[in-house]
């Protein structure tokens, strides 16, 4: 296909995403079935156009002056992948299999572009029923912030220690030219291109073998701060398909046990081959019954309770960027039933002076510190672990950790704009003595 077709493609998708309310990518599966000369290269380009439609839909459409399909695609190609006019008019030609001629009004907007007088929730691309949200975190930053949220999120990699160092897996996937993180130090990155199409990592010997798992650079920090160490018992409280406990076991280094559970068996089901592939030994999975509790017997003896608490998914837009406009009021509500609902199930596990260790991928202070002071309000035998204590875990990268990440009274959180890494949220909660 050419890049003219790809783009007339793309409007096609954003119109059903549209029309029919549904997941980008149920969009996308359907054209690409419907579409069956389009190559894999093909759909992969088409998908970085709709994502990045997605990603600045509210601003392109400001600057455009309406929200079409065809506007935010349009939007998108000058403010994400900042494309001249001229650049742009190519792709929207009115030829064979193109969209549209520009027309003198998008020419002129498209020429000017500007965002200047757009309010936070336009120039960080973000609902605006969020605003007040955003504000009560970042304050007059949230456009920024949001903005940041909406960008391209890279490929990282959690290097397996249990298998491999950082520098051995890197030469095992020499080819697709990993970088070192920033902050983790068992971390790989991989750059993608606007139009690029993800590297098939599953299908490298240095994943098949278990040297490396995908994981986010922020998921990766999240787990090394808990502080989990050798020796411990622990709990993984929302374990889902295994990515924590995978990190924990690493850092852990095989001794003490993780028991891995979740209250819905389905998420755990990909866990068991990825502990198969890790060599990780010291864990065991807890599948949910219908009914008793799985972990009951667990109670007193646990030092470490890790709750990867069900969120919003906020600091995650980077990687789904459809699903911020999708997010609804209902759904903030629900999460925060299940957060302390889960907080409040770590209380009989711990042993004097064991820990809980709260992480969302979540921005928004209802998930976060709303949740830790409610919680120390109902729960008066524990206490805050001091927030900048936890950048400890890192050794010599914590100090400029700590200045990066944004400290709050009742934890830390990592934005993509401040440590280029997910949004995470991370505090820490001890039992008294």
């Amino acid at each position: 296909m050419t890049p003219v077709a790809r783009l007339s493609a793309a409007i096609e998708a954003l119109a059903d995403i549209e029309q029919r309310r549904r997941p980008a990518n149920d969009a996308l599966k359907d054209w690409g079935l419907s579409h069956r000369f389009a190559g894999s290269g093909d759909r992969a380009a088409i998908a970085g156009l709709v994502y990045d439609a997605l990603r600045r839909r509210a601003s392109s459409a400001f600057v455009m002056g309406e929200d079409t399909p065809r506007a935010i695609a349009l939007g998108s190609l000058r403010l994400e992948r900042k494309l001249d006019l001229d650049a742009i008019a190519q792709l929207a030609d009115g030829g064979r299999f193109a969209s549209g001629p520009l027309s003198d009004n998008e020419r002129a907007r498209l020429e000017a572009a500007s965002l200047d007088g757009a309010p936070p929730w336009i120039a960080g691309d973000y609902p605006e029923w969020l605003d007040a949200s955003l504000a009560r975190v970042f304050g007059e930053e949230r456009a920024a912030e949001g903005a940041a949220l909406a960008s391209r999120a890279p490929l990282d990699l959690r290097v397996n220690t249990l298998k491999s160092s950082r520098e051995d897996a890197a030469a095992m996937l020499a080819d697709l030219s990993p970088a070192a993180t920033r902050w983790s130090p068992n971390g790989l990155r991989i750059v993608l291109a606007a139009d690029a199409k993800s590297p098939a990592v599953h299908a490298e010997p240095a994943f098949i073998k278990g040297h490396v798992e995908v994981q986010d650079e922020g998921s990766q920090l999240a787990a090394l701060l808990t502080g989990a160490r050798s020796g411990e018992q622990v709990v993984d409280l929302c374990a889902g398909a295994g990515g924590k406990t995978l990190a924990l076991a690493a850092a852990m280094e095989n001794h003490g046990q993780i028991f891995a559970t979740d209250t819905d068996k389905r998420r755990l089901a990909p866990i068991h081959d990825r502990l198969l592939r890790s060599g990780a030994r010291n864990v065991q999975v807890r599948t949910p019954k219908s009914v008793g509790d799985t972990i009951a017997d667990l109670a007193g003896r646990i030092d470490l309770v890790l709750i990867d608490a069900p969120c919003t998914g906020t600091g995650a837009w980077r990687r789904n960027p459809d699903a911020k406009w999708r997010v609804r009021p209902g759904a903030l509500e629900q999460r925060q039933k299940e957060q302390a609902a889960a907080l409040d199930r770590a209380v009989p596990l711990l042993k004097p002076a064991g820990r809980i260790a709260y992480v969302t991928c979540s921005v928004l202070e209802e998930e976060n510190g709303a949740q830790i002071r409610a919680f120390l309000a109902r729960q008066p035998g524990f206490a805050l672990v001091p927030p900048a204590e936890l950048a400890n875990a890192l050794g010599e990268r914590g100090f400029l950790f700590r200045r990066a990440v944004l400290l709050s009274d009742t934890g830390l959180l990592m934005t993509p704009r401040r440590t280029d890494t997910d949004g995470f949220f991370v505090a820490m909660l001890r039992k008294s003595a």
